[in-house]
């Protein structure tokens, strides 16, 4: 086990203890199908109708209104595609932010590839869209708008429920990449208006391998995948009883930690950055200062690439930004349509902390990160 310090809870957080004791029994045990109607099938159907409650009473949903997926990446493909093939002839335009993660840009880009009408709306310099543009992209066959809560890798929320506003009175559907903010603010399918959400287990505290996509009733979708009638048609396969189970778990833990949680790791993000400032005059913070994750703190070192300097900071676990992009010490797309020079681009780091995180964890990676970059500047 590494004793580096720990700030990359954005690339994915532990399971949390409460959540692995939940799990065993269901690894260890209960083995039953769900499917199935003799007692061991109960047991394990009834697991997952409770997993399924707390999953929506983290969100503000209906129990109904839930599919477990495999995974964030299923959940959003889930979304996109299975409305695509669920839209009428008369609505084929889809709408998207420039800073969208590949688990929906991808969809998105094999759609326009099938003969779908893409927008790709631009971001300001904090990562955040404009309404005014959205407005005006907004067609009568814009049949979805997709944008993330918050940006994994920046941080910055995006003013989701206006954006909701304005696309359902156009008559188009909404989604929302919610899984990085899952656990760290208040997420309420209600107050955003939206019709698609997606959470992923591992990112707070659950196990990896289960995703969510939250389905409004009666929103219109397809499914991508063929086989059974598991998860309301939608996603057919054997439930995961184990891992719906610990998603189940997860989410109780999140929804009972809220509000503290947003305040805790606010604490904690803003005491890194304050150690960091002082410490390195010219240091950038990326994203908006404001409307961002409270664990996320996305800055650039001047004069140092960001990959030498976590490098050179053996003892911090962090990186330089999205975990599900390549090692290559290239620009992250987030930061290019941000309008982020090179310079400035090249020297980011994105550290990100989490419930395990203590003050002198804080203090220990600030000085660490401080020598790593007097040692390459």
């Amino acid at each position: 086990m590494s004793t580096a310090i720990y700030l990359d809870y954005n690339a994915t957080t532990p399971v949390a203890p409460e959540v692995a004791a939940a799990m065993r029994p269901w690894i260890e045990e209960h083995f039953g199908n769900p499917s199935s109607s003799h007692d061991y099938g109960r047991r394990a159907r009834q697991a997952v109708a409770v997993a399924r409650e707390s999953v929506a009473a983290l969100m503000g949903a209906n129990a109904d209104e839930i599919v477990f997926t495999g995974s964030a990446t299923e959940a959003n493909n889930l979304a996109l595609l299975g409305l695509a093939r669920a839209a009428p002839p008369h609505k084929r335009r889809l709408i998207v932010s420039a800073v969208e993660h590949p688990a929906v840009m991808q969809p998105a880009l094999h759609l326009r590839d099938a003969g779908w009408d893409l927008t790709v709306l631009a971001v300001d310099s904090f990562g955040r869209i404009a309404l005014d543009e959205l407005r005006a992209a907004l067609q009568p066959d814009t049949a979805l708008v997709s944008v993330m809560h918050a940006n994994n890798e920046v941080g910055t929320i995006q003013p989701v429920a206006e954006i909701a506003a304005l696309a359902r009175a156009n008559g188009s559907l909404v989604h929302a990449d919610a899984a990085q903010s899952t656990g760290k603010v208040k997420l309420d399918v209600g107050e955003l208006g939206i019709d698609l959400l997606t959470l992923a287990g591992h990112k707070f505290y659950g196990p990896k391998g289960i995703g969510v996509l939250y389905v409004r009733r009666g929103t219109p979708l397809k499914p991508i995948l063929f086989g059974a009638d598991q998860e309301h048609g939608l996603r057919p396969g054997t439930e995961n009883v184990a891992q719906i189970v610990g998603l189940g778990e997860a989410a109780r833990l999140a929804r009972k930690r809220l509000p503290h949680a947003t305040r805790h790791l606010g604490v904690l993000r803003d005491d890194l950055h304050q150690r960091l400032t002082y410490a390195v005059p010219g240091l950038v913070l990326n994203g908006h200062p404001e409307q961002r994750l409270p664990n996320t703190l996305h800055i650039s070192f001047p004069g140092v690439s960001g990959r030498d300097l976590l490098a050179a900071a053996r003892d911090v676990a962090a990186s330089v930004g999205s975990a599900c992009h390549s090692d290559a010490d290239a620009v992250s797309g987030v930061l290019a349509a941000m309008g982020c020079d090179t310079a400035r681009a090249r020297g980011a780091v994105r550290l990100s902390v989490g419930f395990p995180t203590s003050t002198r964890d804080i203090e220990l990676a600030a000085a660490s990160l401080v020598s790593a970059w007097r040692s390459l500047f």
